[in-house]
């Protein structure tokens, strides 16, 4: 059994880790600062340190404190339209945050380390391939950016210090264990489509002439329990072997849903077939396909999604009537 420091163990991912590594039989100590975290999804009995990456101290005494033995980091700031107004404070909380929280890994001679990076370190991948760990990385947001830095900051400090890495690139994260542990926040496509059908108006589909098979961009899902059992994967896969190096691994399903497809499957499921999608104009950015291959992570961490599309959105619609 090792304790292993969870950096936003509080906020909608990590709650799901912290569970699954409850389900293991593993030891979580969450800490957050609670600036998008919700206190109450802690689980009693999980320590709960209030602080941030930038603070050392709490950072050291926190680690000697609980004998954490290795470290899940989820922490950071991601909302991409954000980060393109604030690119200082993303560069502040996602790279030197990392930095800081590295060395006192260093510092704590800690041999295990699982980061959370995002499919959006592909930028604007070419259309209709399916994007491998080897696809050429070109973020296209300071967000995506401060991932891929990320990245190379935990690879290079695990070859200098012999610290076991492994970088999880997530892909479209979706649904929920349980209501209260659902997604709060109104910046990916289910939410946003919630949203709008609670107020009575149509999903809003921004772009339907992509070159895909219905002219609206596509993207893989995957259920946030999937990814929450893929940290835990990771995190033994690393404990149970000397350190030999790193893994980046895609975090996905493999499948390709559409926007116009997700629209239609959410307001048959939620009941509101009346609300039609409604099409706006395209939004800068949005690559038109951005689908993962997962080989790698069945390969290296006996790992696959086993969750499907409409149990995303069902479980999604419980945690968004949950907190409303």
């Amino acid at each position: 059994m090792t304790t292993f420091l969870i950096t936003g163990g509080a906020g909608y991912i990590g709650a799901h880790v912290v569970r699954a590594l409850l389900a293991a039989g593993e030891r979580p100590v969450v800490y957050d600062d609670l600036s998008t975290g919700v206190r109450a999804r802690v689980p009693e009995g999980v320590p709960l340190v209030e602080g941030s990456t930038l603070d050392r101290v709490l950072l050291d005494q926190t680690i000697a404190r609980h004998e954490v033995g290795g470290v899940i980091h989820l922490a950071a700031k991601k909302r991409v339209a954000e980060s393109m107004t604030q690119p200082l404070r993303y560069y502040r909380e996602n790279v030197h945050g990392l930095q800081i929280l590295l060395e006192a890994v260093r510092g704590a001679r800690i041999e295990t380390f699982v980061f959370s990076s995002s499919a959006s370190v592909y930028g604007t991948p070419a259309d209709g391939r399916p994007v491998t760990e080897d696809t050429v990385c070109a973020p296209i947001s300071p967000y995506g950016e401060t991932k891929l830095i990320g990245e190379w900051l935990v690879r290079a400090a695990g070859r200098a210090h012999g610290i076991s890495t492994a970088c999880l690139r997530y892909f479209n994260v979706a649904g929920a264990a349980a209501p209260e542990l659902g997604d709060t926040s109104v910046a990916n496509l289910i939410p946003m489509v919630f949203e709008r059908l609670d107020a009575g108006l149509p999903p809003l589909i921004f772009g339907d002439d992509y070159p895909t098979p219905d002219g609206t961009c596509v993207r893989d899902y995957i259920h946030v329990e999937d990814l929450a059992q893929a940290h835990v994967a990771a995190a033994r896969a690393l404990a149970e072997q000397p350190f030999a190096g790193d893994l980046t691994l895609n975090i996905g399903r493999g499948e390709g849903v559409s926007v116009r497809e997700m629209a239609t499957e959410i307001g048959r499921l939620t009941h509101h077939e009346a609300l039609s999608p409604q099409v706006a104009a395209r939004r800068a950015g949005d690559p038109a396909w951005v689908v993962a291959r997962t080989d790698a992570a069945a390969k290296q961490l006996g790992w696959s999604a086993r969750r499907g599309v409409r149990e995303m959105i069902s479980s999604a619609w419980a945690g968004w009537r949950f907190t409303r």
